[in-house]
């Protein structure tokens, strides 16, 4: 997939599990009908928020943008339905083809999305893997509002 392509994916991806986990918490704290979907739109956002998060560095790094315009991109995550309206605010930025598929990295974080790049099942398997420690770990942790107190 193209960056281009791939952001424009998961952009859409985790404002549609916005949706998801939004219902959820109507149907949880509102109606008092159900947590079920709670624990299945909160599961299901929370995957494709890191996944989006992830694809927001590597893209980000490929394309050179500024440390500040990746933060950005970032923080999208965390508001519903941001993600779509930044990805289409930077879609002039992303190419039609991976820059450091074909350039040897200028730095550190350049030369691992480098190799991750050019080797994107290996990489996809590492970060799919990564994401879900993260997510059994987070799942592990229970509801944010659990953890204080």
């Amino acid at each position: 997939m193209t960056p281009r392509r791939t952001y424009r994916t998961l952009a859409l991806a985790e404002a549609v599990t916005w949706t998801l986990l939004l219902a959820g918490m109507v149907l949880k704290y509102v109606l008092d009908v159900t947590e079920l979907g709670v624990r299945i739109g909160g599961g299901l956002h929370g995957f494709v928020f890191l996944a989006y998060c992830v694809a927001t560095v590597l893209v980000g790094v490929d394309a050179r943008w500024s440390v500040g315009r990746i933060g950005l991109g970032l923080a999208a995550a965390f508001v519903p339905y941001a993600t779509v309206p930044f990805e289409r605010r930077v879609d002039g930025t992303l190419a039609q083809r991976w820059r450091l598929r074909a350039e040897p990295g200028r730095g550190p974080l350049e030369r691992v999305a480098a190799a991750a790049l050019r080797a994107p099942v290996l990489a996809g398997v590492v970060v799919l893997v990564g994401l879900v420690v993260v997510f059994g770990g987070l799942l592990a942790a229970g509801p944010p509002t659990q953890w204080v107190g």
